[in-house]
């Protein structure tokens, strides 16, 4: 799933480097992110838009997390796994495109039950 075969490319890239490395380290920042770095540049620049900062602030309220701040990936995993609940992301993220799909609920209950994010394979 994504906006583009880059920018699915570069989500998966770093999905897989945090999951193989829970401590690299991560810095949590107000704005568009590396993600947002591979966005189509023929499409509308969303990263920028009003609604996509206020699923962040939900998000990084739920985790008592503030910009600016640098942590490794494991402590965010560790929150996740403290402080939500799978059907959190109904709430959440009510206005995400891609909550319908399931996934991120899905991640969050193998995060609650312990267990660590499954691979995505390489789109190479």
């Amino acid at each position: 799933m994504g906006y583009s075969a880059a920018y699915t490319a570069n989500m998966t890239r770093v999905y897989n480097e945090l999951r193989d490395r829970p401590g690299t380290m991560v810095e949590i920042v107000k704005g568009p992110d590396d993600l947002c770095a591979c966005f189509p540049v023929d499409a509308e620049p969303h990263c920028h838009n009003d609604s996509v900062a206020k699923l962040d602030e939900r998000v990084l309220g739920k985790l008592g997390f503030q910009t600016e701040t640098a942590l490794p990936w494991s402590e965010v995993i560790t929150r996740i796994r403290e402080a939500v609940e799978p059907e959190d992301i109904h709430t959440l993220c009510h206005t995400c495109q891609w909550r319908s799909y399931g996934v991120c609920e899905a991640g969050v209950r193998l995060i609650k039950q312990g267990e660590w994010l499954p691979p995505l394979p390489s789109s190479s």
